[in-house]
């Protein structure tokens, strides 16, 4: 079906006007979501053309809502999600010990795994289609903010706004002016190769053929690592993941072209299947992604009010989380619609708000991908084999079964009045 900017839902104008630096899922889903809202909205992004790369990313329950409020986009979603409703777990030897289901979790809504490049694009479609002013090939070299508008510069021309909001990832530039200095990502201690490939050459291998004949989903843990393979669209693609034990420094960049040999040394006696997915996998579609550690921010918000953080450059998560694209986007809905019940006089509240709103929700989240880590890096076999279900994903209703739009406009008025009470700080 076409669409034209004329075909979507959309709040009368508020007359406020939004700059966001970073057409990620944090950029974009704040961007359709300022539209819906009637605030005037322009992205700037940095690379000059968003090309459908990666591989698996997950969303959960919370984050289909959202995009189910999409006109259209739930449609273009479905025909290449992964299909497999449950996730089976061996140990590195390759003996299975138990199958987690994700069928109870129905009740909820759909939840959504597939290339993040192919997602991606669909959003990005989105935006367009309803005439969201998307910049590509914007280098900003700096933000700055008053007591009335906030604004950008790159290549050496400034625009200006009501607000800014900072989503383009963990090195965003709007860190350094809401946090008052410049601070530097720290290794985690932890790398993760990442791989996505067609599955021809699996289908003619006796070892791995049964992994693509249909969607699965398989994880393999050891000592201080965990692989996870999830064959999509019918078996014909197939990404997979292996977290480990890295202790490199952090420099400028920290995603790399991986090295089969790397990943099979670091993978040594291990289940022969996951050797052999290992071995099958292009070159120039392995990636060595190192993951980074950010203490959590004393705010998001910046001093005059008027920038904020949003996604990873509020929050990085890490990938046992299975929640950082989902909460990026909850922050995205938390922003427009705190635009929209403030206005345009009262921009500053609506930024307090944001943050007093997404602040321990996203935290108690965060760590929730340490635990998991941990839970399978960390495992007493002795007591695994006794209770399998030790190894399960803990799938939360506080987390999954969650409308951010509607708990916005719910608590918006008690966080207003809590801002404001005797002895709050300003």
């Amino acid at each position: 079906m076409n669409m034209t900017s004329n075909s979507f839902p959309r709040l009368p104008s508020s007359g406020i006007k939004v700059i966001i630096v970073g057409a990620g899922f944090a950029g974009l889903t704040a961007a359709i979501e300022c539209h819906r809202k009637g605030h005037s909205v322009a992205v700037f992004e940095r690379v000059s053309d968003l090309k459908p790369l990666g591989d698996i990313i997950s969303f959960g329950q919370n984050a289909s809502r959202i995009f189910a409020k999409w006109p259209g986009v739930m449609e273009k979603i479905e025909p290449i999600m992964h299909k497999s409703d449950r996730i089976q777990y061996f140990n590195s030897e390759g003996k299975f010990v138990t199958s987690q289901s994700f069928a109870p979790e129905r009740q909820w809504g759909p939840r959504i795994n597939g290339h993040r490049g192919e997602l991606h694009q669909i959003l990005y479609e989105h935006a367009r289609h309803r005439g969201i002013d998307v910049k590509l090939g914007q280098d900003i070299t700096s933000y700055f903010e008053t007591g009335d508008k906030a604004g950008i510069e790159a290549y050496g021309v400034k625009h200006t706004a009501d607000v800014v909001l900072a989503a383009e990832g963990v090195k965003s530039r709007g860190r350094s002016i809401v946090l008052g200095f410049d601070d530097k990502p720290q290794p985690s201690g932890y790398a993760v190769f990442r791989a996505w490939m067609t599955t021809e050459e699996l289908k003619q291998n006796d070892l791995t053929r049964h992994l693509v004949q249909s969607d699965s989903h398989n994880a393999w843990l050891g000592e201080d690592i965990h692989f996870i393979a999830a064959a999509i669209k019918d078996g014909a693609e197939l990404s997979w993941v292996c977290t480990h034990k890295d202790e490199a420094g952090i420099r400028e960049s920290w995603q790399f072209p991986g090295k089969v040999d790397d990943v099979l040394e670091v993978l040594e006696g291990w289940d022969p299947v996951v050797l052999e997915l290992v071995r099958a996998t292009p070159p120039d579609r392995l990636f060595d992604y190192k993951l980074v550690y950010r203490d959590p921010l004393p705010t998001f918000v910046s001093p005059e009010g008027r920038i904020a953080l949003i996604g990873d450059a509020a929050h990085p998560f890490l990938p046992t989380s299975i929640q950082g694209a989902s909460q990026a986007m909850e922050d995205g809905v938390t922003l427009a619609a705190c635009l929209d019940i403030a206005g345009k006089q009262n921009v500053r509240e609506a930024m307090q708000v944001y943050e007093r709103v997404r602040y321990e929700r996203v935290h108690k989240i965060q760590a929730t991908g340490v635990t998991t880590r941990d839970k399978w890096h960390k495992a007493d076999w002795d007591l695994i084999w006794k209770d399998p279900t030790l190894l399960h994903l803990k799938r939360e209703a506080w987390i999954l079964n969650f409308d951010v739009e509607e708990s916005t406009y719910s608590q918006y008025e008690d966080v207003r009045r809590s801002l404001h009470a005797p002895g709050a700080e300003d």
